[in-house]
């Protein structure tokens, strides 16, 4: 018992320590674009914000899709067909300058920062391709990431993505706010899940499926989400998608030990033909 209400009391002091830096922090914001206040206003409604590269402008996105399908080229194919449960394929791309230069885009960086309320990481990029799956498991089941209070993660497809290709879905922010009974219920039972996430079923019988909100999009599709926040899933597919993922985070993050993946030996990286060529992150 007095365990417990010790961790409890380092629990609130924590908060009280978060809430007061981003306070004190609220002054030093980077201003934003008009159009980039209605990014950030998204977010902070709902946890998603839905572009497109095009859209976004930034001066760095032909290099990065680029060199995004080069390397989607040398990926090997697995052999996974006869697997009842096919895990992605994932490949880290952070070192690799055209990917790196795109995730720290200042325009991008101001608009997280905003939205954090704190100086950001940037930790790194993925390169995934989630596989056809005939049932939910893994990031197939409602979850919440748990890197820090604030997460956003950029996912960004490289082929055209409707029902078939399996678009990511998530739960409105509006739907579920802090101390309301669904969301109170929902993480019950993420709570109930060791937080490994709950299926279709369970969501259902606390938001109907009418209210989730599924994001398809050609190729080149934006979906910028707060992945602590807004309840969110890949869904089933018959047809394979690839996709590349920014992940950032307040600087330090609640979680440090979960964001090393962005670019240690978690999973393969892809090699530079000159090792000159790599960018530097941290190790």
């Amino acid at each position: 018992m007095l365990n417990a209400i010790k961790r409890k009391i380092a629990t609130l002091s924590d908060d009280f320590k978060y809430y007061l830096a981003r306070w004190q922090h609220s002054r030093n914001l980077p201003a934003l674009a008009e159009s980039d206040c209605n990014i950030l206003n998204a977010l902070k409604k709902d946890g998603v914000h839905v572009t497109t590269l095009a859209d976004l402008g930034l001066d760095s996105s032909p290099e990065l899709l680029k060199a995004a399908y080069h390397q989607l080229s040398q990926m090997e194919q697995p052999n996974n067909d006869h697997l009842d449960e096919r895990l992605p394929q994932i490949y880290t791309v952070t070192g690799l300058p055209e990917f790196y230069a795109w995730g720290v885009e200042k325009r991008l960086l101001n608009i997280i920062e905003n939205y954090i309320g704190l100086p950001i990481a940037f930790h790194g990029v993925h390169l995934r391709k989630d596989f056809k799956n005939k049932h939910q498991f893994g990031t197939l089941l409602w979850h919440s990431d748990a890197e820090d209070r604030r997460i956003i993660k950029i996912f960004i497809y490289l082929n055209n993505v409707e029902e078939k290709t399996g678009p990511f879905e998530y739960i409105p922010r509006s739907l579920t706010s802090l101390f309301s009974w669904n969301y109170f219920r929902l993480y019950y039972k993420l709570w109930k899940s060791g937080y490994m996430g709950i299926d279709d079923e369970q969501v259902k019988s606390v938001i109907p499926k009418s209210a989730w909100k599924s994001c398809p999009g050609p190729a080149g599709t934006v979906i910028i989400v707060d992945t602590k926040n807004a309840l969110h899933h890949g869904t089933i597919r018959t047809e394979d998608r690839s996709t590349l993922f920014f992940c950032y985070t307040a600087n330090p993050p609640e979680r440090p030990d979960l964001c090393t993946q962005y670019w240690d030996d978690t999973y393969p990286r892809i090699e530079l033909h000159s090792a000159s060529d790599a960018v530097k992150v941290p190790t």
